[in-house]
């Protein structure tokens, strides 16, 4: 066992003393050791409760034979960092669960890990740290939170409250109804309800076989969970006292390149949030997979988008997924198309492969998940557009785009920061035919590469969704919706070509060909690139200064840099 290296022999003595200090007795040090990373904190709607959770999974390490030692990493909710220089600091919290997963494990010589996640950046964090360390590794997350109502039966969840403060602005909303709305849009602990990041998230690592059946669509706070997490760490336990399956189940066994494409299916099938591809690229990076940016267009033209998910249809939601099938159903569904879809010969953690998993699957409600005759879409509901506008590409979640948005030419209006943005868009600076323009806000520019739910909920909220769209070199909240196309590569901090824009400038979007540019000539271009000059932020944090000076672009996942 990897552990011995800290509790066997002579010379690991005082090891062994320290060990005992924390209730270790003889017999224990013939047992596998388990990492239990938890992601417990208090303010997170989707974490508060994961202290529980990891007593559960504890309790059942303990009662099949192996030693479990719990940790935490830290958490950011997006949702209240929304709008603030707290978002900042969101992305770069990422790279942190990341060195203390790999930090903890490695230094204690750990057998095997057991993940809890549940919210936007930490599982991707969690999922990175894990590949470094490489040993094998469980993630089950807390669980979605339940879809909220309003006294009408009207189903809503955070993207309503979002949405409904831009209403408020325009006077289509009182303020009375904005609190029944806050009031009942986030009922009970979990992961915010629709297919937004965290739920994204947890659905691809279903999808990559890190965590068992169910784990994206069971709702928090249910003994369905509870059991989850039971099997888990049974099974987790399984796999460490084995030799021969600790080598087979690597996470690095798991999470290779057809695990990759396979996530990149399922989000495609079910319009997933566009911070998946910036975590899954950078997840890939992780892994050792060279995953070209342009391989999400090919895999988008051969996979239906059968499922949408709040806020792309704002009233289904993560318990409707599970009650028609989940993430399997979804999963054979797709598979039905060609056989080339999905890798089924790829192994998932309970053993088995991702076909022995979803075998038996099935869709219960073909209004929510759809049959594949019927999608909503014949491609999948993400893309990525190239142009002189993106050399290295930009994300949009074409899920999530009126019909008539899918081609779009307007005039550049531009803001070099989200609150600039904001106050335009109050201010009515923004009309139909304008093609906002947000830039100095990538990982580099932000720093941190904010997430942009305030701006794109005011268009949404003041009825310009189908007639404003938005660009970006930041990136959107997954309860974003519209035309909004986010990740700009290479971003305006670096010389990006989103820097050089001027008002007025006339930019053309095509979400079925691919495509994002400015319509100027190459003389303009090389005249606006020699008179420029990055502007640099002033930024308020020691740590989001060394994180601008490693960070990578958007195209890169937002890795940091090994040297600089």
């Amino acid at each position: 066992m990897r552990s011995d290296e800290i509790k066997k022999g002579f010379q690991r003595a005082p090891h062994r003393s320290l060990l005992r200090a924390t209730g270790l007795k003889d017999e224990d040090f013939d047992k596998p050791f388990i990492g239990v990373a938890n992601s417990f904190i208090e303010i997170i709607p989707g974490h508060f409760f994961l202290n529980k959770y990891a007593a559960i999974v504890k309790d059942e390490i303990k009662k099949n034979g192996c030693v479990p030692f719990e940790f935490n990493t830290i958490g950011v909710d997006d949702g209240i960092a929304m709008g603030h220089d707290g978002m900042l600091y969101s992305l770069p919290s990422r790279e942190i669960i990341a060195n203390s997963i790999e930090t903890v494990m490695n230094a204690h010589k750990l057998d095997a890990l057991i993940a809890i996640p549940n919210c936007d950046k930490i599982t991707p964090g969690m999922i990175m740290g894990a590949l470094r360390v490489n040993v094998p590794s469980i993630f089950v997350s807390g669980g979605p939170m339940k879809a909220g109502h309003l006294s009408d039966g009207t189903p809503i969840d955070l993207a309503t409250a979002f949405e409904a403060v831009g209403k408020v602005a325009e006077g289509k909303m009182s303020e009375e109804e904005l609190y029944e709305i806050e009031c009942e849009a986030c009922p009970s602990g979990g992961s915010c309800s629709g297919m937004f990041t965290a739920n994204s998230m947890n659905t691809l690592m279903e999808a990559m076989g890190i965590a068992l059946k169910g784990n994206g669509t069971i709702l928090a706070l249910t003994p369905e969970r509870e059991e989850l997490l039971r099997q888990a760490a049974r099974r987790i336990c399984e796999i460490a006292k084995d030799e021969k399956l600790t080598e087979q189940y690597k996470i690095r066994n798991i999470i290779n390149e057809k695990a990759i494409h396979n996530a990149f299916v399922v989000d495609m099938a079910m319009g997933g949030s566009t911070n998946t591809v910036l975590h899954m690229m950078a997840i890939a990076k992780e892994a050792g997979v060279d995953f070209d940016l342009s391989r999400l267009n090919e895999i988008s033209k051969h996979v239906a988008h059968i499922a949408k998910i709040s806020p792309s249809l704002q009233t289904v939601h993560m318990e409707d997924i599970h009650k028609a099938g989940g993430v399997s159903a979804v999963m054979k569904e797709a598979s039905r198309r060609s056989d080339t879809v999905l890798y089924l010969d790829n192994p998932v953690i309970e053993g088995g492969t991702v076909g022995d998993r979803i075998k038996d699957a099935k869709i219960i409600d073909t209004s929510i998940i759809h049959p594949i005759e019927n999608p909503y879409s014949e491609v999948g509901g993400l893309a990525i557009l190239f142009g002189n506008l993106a050399k290295e590409g930009a994300v949009v979640k074409t899920a999530g785009i009126d019909e008539n948005m899918r081609e779009f030419t307007g005039k550049a209006i531009c803001f070099d920061s989200q609150q600039e943005a904001i106050d335009g868009i109050l201010a009515s600076k923004v009309q139909p035919g304008h093609v906002v323009v947000i830039r100095y806000e990538g990982p580099k520019g932000g720093p941190g590469m904010q997430e942009m739910l305030a701006p794109t909920s005011l268009i949404a909220g003041m009825n310009l969704g189908d007639k404003v769209a938005l660009i970006t070199d930041g990136r959107f909240s997954g309860a974003t919706r519209g035309a909004s196309i986010g990740h700009v590569s290479p971003e305006a901090a670096e010389g990006g070509m989103i820097g050089l824009l001027q008002d007025g400038d006339e930019i053309y979007i095509n979400v079925d060909t691919y495509t994002l540019e400015v319509r100027l000539d190459e003389e303009e271009i090389e005249r606006r690139k020699a008179a420029f000059k990055p502007k640099v932020k002033e930024v308020p944090g020691r740590w989001l200064r060394q994180y601008r000076s490693l960070v990578t672009n958007a195209a890169n996942g937002a890795v940091l840099k090994d040297e600089c």
